[in-house]
């Protein structure tokens, strides 16, 4: 594979909602770092009828309201790099003038496309057309790929028909997580968990996505979607296989991704009993009143807004461990978390009986945190200070690692700085593989399939609440509890 790093990133959807909030901050930001090529230009591209400098006082708006005080600094420097051109991309005839505004690159092009799926094929034979696909242009993919395995197949044809995959960033924004990053680092850097990474000594995982909000304006897209597609198939699906993966060869593209797809290819297809859907009701989110799905969506609806899922692994490492899966909107509080349970001691030498000060035994978990808080959490069995007649009293307490308190000296970044920057510098580790969106896809379709077999619907949860009581029986009826 031709490495070079560009020397022009195109942006395209550059007026939506994610450029505005995610892309453009994070660019900046990585200027003010100087991480940024200094020659790197980035040309901006979108249906509406702007110039470069109306453009560039979009941007500065955007930067204001988005950019982290401590990062604004190089604004004025950031926005010269840009540059506007209007586009619809749904006919070839704008593509000539767009390709002039690029120029030819001294090194290379970048492109990131955050349209509408409809769009990714029209614009990838405009682009082909303009001769932006050559040999030394890359190009990013923004999700959603598709809606099923039969769609994603389309898509994944139409840009394959320019680019080979060696040259194809699909993007999947958790992978630039630092937390979810250092869960490779975790693992694979310190000898005290690999040897009992496996299930002589895991119990269970859960993996938990919640989120306090409802629509949030994706009304169109969200109904079409539900929780299942837009959030087990991407974004839980990788951090399933980023804990479960066998050790890579080496911290390469290549070598990590033949081992997430292993993961995801092990992946036992998931009974109907095994999965439990949920549509929030009318509730209190901290105290505020907010009205129900179908309030919101202005129409009854059967798409699911909570999910749960008990997940299985068959491969030798995991036999027997189940992984709980959680995602929904409208619940109590935003976090992304991963527990991993250990199993108990197999016998307890210790007798004192549990006491309010002193509960019973626990065994140890490992939760780590990723959003809203980034965080590493051991718990520990630790005597209890003091005398006490009746034995030996022991307690839980927590060994805790605060990412940003022992990173203190550094910025928090957003997940977007990480995949931009290694965009432009063609690192495709934290991007996903065609081989991993296609089993991923199979999976998840296979659920769906069941779920209209059986012709099942989405129980009612109240907003606030942690979803339908039966995600809660789900984990209980193997005496699990979910983490709370």
């Amino acid at each position: 594979m031709t490495q070079f790093t560009a020397d022009r990133l195109l942006l395209f959807g550059a007026t939506g909602d994610l450029a505005r909030r995610k892309l453009l901050p994070s660019l900046c930001a990585l200027d003010a770092d100087d991480l940024l090529p200094h020659d790197l230009r980035i040309i901006a591209t979108a249906r509406s009828e702007l110039d470069d400098a109306s453009y560039r006082a979009m941007a500065r708006a955007a930067l204001e309201e988005h950019l982290a005080h401590d990062r604004r600094t190089t604004i004025e420097r950031f926005l010269d790099r840009l540059t506007y051109q209007p586009l619809d991309a749904t006919t070839l005839k704008g593509f000539t003038d767009l390709a002039a505004k690029v120029g030819t690159p001294a090194n290379g092009l970048a492109i990131f496309l955050s349209t509408a799926p409809s769009l990714f094929g029209p614009t990838i034979a405009g682009l082909e057309h303009a001769g932006l696909t050559g040999e030394r242009a890359r190009i990013g993919l923004e999700k959603p790929l598709g809606n099923d395995l039969a769609s994603s197949c389309a898509i994944n044809d139409a840009v394959a028909s320019a680019f080979p995959e060696e040259r194809i960033f699909r993007i999947d924004h958790y992978l630039g997580k630092e937390t979810v990053q250092n869960l490779l680092a975790l693992r694979f850097a310190n000898i005290l968990f690999e040897p009992i990474w496996n299930s002589n000594y895991i119990s269970h995982v859960q993996i938990t996505v919640a989120e306090t909000v409802g629509l949030e304006g994706r009304v169109g897209f969200y109904d079409d979607a539900g929780a299942l597609r837009d959030m087990v198939q991407n974004h839980m699906l990788q951090l399933l296989s980023l804990v479960a993966m066998e050790p890579p060869t080496s911290f390469d593209a290549t070598a990590v991704r033949d081992e997430k797809v292993k993961v995801l290819r092990a992946l036992r297809p998931a009974q109907a009993s095994e999965t439990v859907t949920g549509q929030y009701r009318a509730g209190a989110i901290t105290g505020a009143a907010v009205p129900g799905y179908d309030e919101e969506l202005g129409k009854e609806s059967a798409t699911e807004t909570f999910v749960a899922i008990k997940a299985h692994l068959d491969n030798w490492r995991w036999k027997g461990v189940p992984f709980y899966l959680r995602t929904g909107k409208r619940l109590p509080e935003r976090v992304t978390e991963i527990l991993v349970q250990f199993a108990a001691v197999p016998h307890s030498i210790f007798n004192a009986r549990p006491t309010a000060q002193a509960p019973a035994m626990q065994p140890n978990h490992l939760l780590i945190g990723i959003q809203p808080e980034e965080n590493i959490t051991l718990s520990l069995m630790a005597k209890v200070p003091g005398l006490d007649e009746a034995g030996l009293a022991l307690r839980e307490v927590p060994l805790a690692i605060a990412m940003p308190d022992a990173f203190s000296e550094t910025h928090r970044r957003i997940a977007y700085e990480r995949l931009l920057l290694d965009l432009v510098k063609g690192d495709q580790t934290l991007f996903v593989r065609r081989d991993e969106v296609e089993a991923q896809w199979h999976w998840i379709d296979a659920i769906r399939a069941q779920w209209e077999q059986q012709a099942l619907t989405p129980k009612s949860y109240t907003a606030g609440s942690w979803g339908p009581s039966a995600a809660i029986a789900l984990a209980e009826r193997d005496g699990v509890s979910w983490h709370e």
